[in-house]
């Protein structure tokens, strides 16, 4: 088995770097473990990385540079001639399809797979399928769809958008209106700071008792997820607080309140409260009333960073934030119904492959979702197109194999995917009996290829999840 350099994983590293940094800042957790990757593949000069001891010699230092009086008289002596334009560097080429097909269709073959398996392996710079089998075959693609609803999200809103929480208010500031925007991401802090805003805007018109309501009708349609109470996803409400979250997890699995609209308004009146204004009785949901006054406002991070979360911690709520803001920002119903045909609307504007695909919701969790590995591969060819910066952190929010998010406990040493580590950056998605990785990858020579690898009827995550990691590594080779 071939062992993969220091110096590719690297040369991936720079080079994927570069594919994504039109972006914007990373996820800074991400970034600093690619950095540390890095250094520490520097440092150990080789694929063996255990230290140095009786049996194993410490590295040699580098050799001095050269001096610098010798660089200098070089640079100071007189020109005779031109010097010569630097030529780039040839581009690499992308991988032959042959060679390709010989090297993943063994690992393709692995009965941890299941027996419903589709792969799509796609050249990024021209966009030509490399690897195909059963490519256009839809699919349940689980969390993997999330791709999906980030891109059609960006492409609808584009990166700077942001969702609102507001505070309006009738004419003579008696009846005050908690308006819910659909942000999820709405923490105790920046709720506190708008009660803060809102105690202020009151006591400068000579107001200190007022009525609270809430309003939750920006989102419309059934509240639960078609699976019902679970802990991957809160009831879907355009008003809540750190996702509906019963203690202090801020990503995965987690009890949920009942109802994180009413939670929220309740806890606003309490901040009011402390800041010298009475609710009186605890707040009902209502609509604002239509010639109501702003007060206050706070306002999520751009939609750029809520895709890079979303993907980067499977973070459900957030994906079907996006995918209601889609529906929203295009006139559909803010429901799972609208917002499935909201996404399928965007994407089909993209041109990509949209044959049997079917968006049930927005996180992956609705087992009648649907998309193929072509699709796959297709949005992520878009979202590295120079043209498109706006879809560039469906790239940026790929967790890094070994690193972060989702794929933090995968491509460890000695795993099939260990060649992997630091070069594959993915999407996951698991479901009972589904697993899917969908991503990029930089190869030993810097060419950047998109994948989908999509795994039905498996009978454990623990040996899908190895086999799939297993395709993406043996690309970076």
């Amino acid at each position: 088995m071939l062992q993969l350099s220091a110096g590719s994983a690297v040369l991936g590293l720079v080079l994927a770097s570069g594919v994504v940094t039109l972006a914007g800042p990373w996820d800074s957790g991400q970034r600093t473990a690619e950095r540390a990757r890095a250094a520490a593949l520097a440092g150990t000069g080789g694929a063996h990385h255990d230290a140095a001891g009786p049996e194993r010699p410490a590295p040699k230092p580098p050799a001095p540079a050269p001096s610098a009086p010798g660089v200098l008289t070089a640079l100071t002596a007189p020109r005779t001639e031109a010097a010569p334009e630097p030529k780039s560097p040839p581009e690499p080429a992308a991988p032959a399809p042959a060679a390709l097909a010989a090297t993943l269709d063994p690992l393709f073959a692995d009965p941890g797979l299941g027996p419903l398996r589709t792969a799509s392996v796609v050249d990024v710079p021209t966009g030509k399928q490399l690897y195909g089998k059963g490519a256009g075959v839809p699919m349940t693609p689980a969390s993997t769809i999330k791709i999906a609803t980030s891109a059609a999200a960006l492409t609808a809103l584009g990166p700077d958008h942001r969702i609102p929480t507001t505070v309006v208010a009738t004419p003579d500031a008696r009846r005050i209106t908690l308006v819910g925007g659909g942000d999820p991401t709405l923490d105790a802090g920046r709720l506190r700071a708008l009660a803060a805003d809102t105690a202020r805007a009151l006591r400068g018109r000579g107001v200190t008792a007022v009525t609270l309501a809430y309003d939750t009708s920006r989102y419309t349609g059934p509240e639960r997820h078609p699976i019902g109470v679970n802990d991957n996803i809160a009831p879907v409400t355009a008003l809540m607080t750190n996702e509906g979250r019963l203690g202090t997890s801020a990503n995965g699995p987690a009890p949920r309140s009942a109802d994180p609209a009413g939670d929220t308004a309740r806890a606003f009146a309490g901040l009011l409260a402390e800041h010298g204004i009475a609710t009186g009785k605890p707040p009902a949901r209502a609509r604002a009333p239509k010639k109501a006054t702003p007060l206050a406002k706070t306002w999520s991070e751009p939609l750029s960073a809520l895709v890079e979360r979303a993907l980067v911690h499977s973070d459900n709520d957030l994906a079907e934030a996006l995918a209601r803001q889609t529906a929203i920002a295009t006139g559909r119903p803010a429901s799972f119904g609208g917002a499935g045909r909201a996404v399928t609307d965007q994407l089909r504007a993209l041109g990509v492959p949209l044959a049997g695909a079917r968006f049930a919701d927005g996180s992956g969790l609705d087992r009648r979702d649907r998309a193929s590995a072509a699709l796959l591969t297709a949005l992520l060819v878009r979202a590295a197109d120079p043209a498109r910066p706006e879809l560039r952190p469906v790239l940026t929010g790929l967790p890094v194999g070994g690193f972060s998010g989702t794929l933090q406990d995968r491509y460890a040493d000695g795993s099939p995917g260990a060649a992997g580590a630091g070069l594959v950056r993915a999407k996951t998605g698991t479901l009972t009996g589904v697993n899917t990785l969908a991503g990029t990858v930089v190869t030993a020579d810097g060419r950047l290829l998109a994948f989908a690898f999509l795994a039905g009827r498996t009978t454990s995550p623990y040996t899908a999840q190895p086999a799939l990691d297993g395709l993406a590594a043996v690309l970076a080779r």
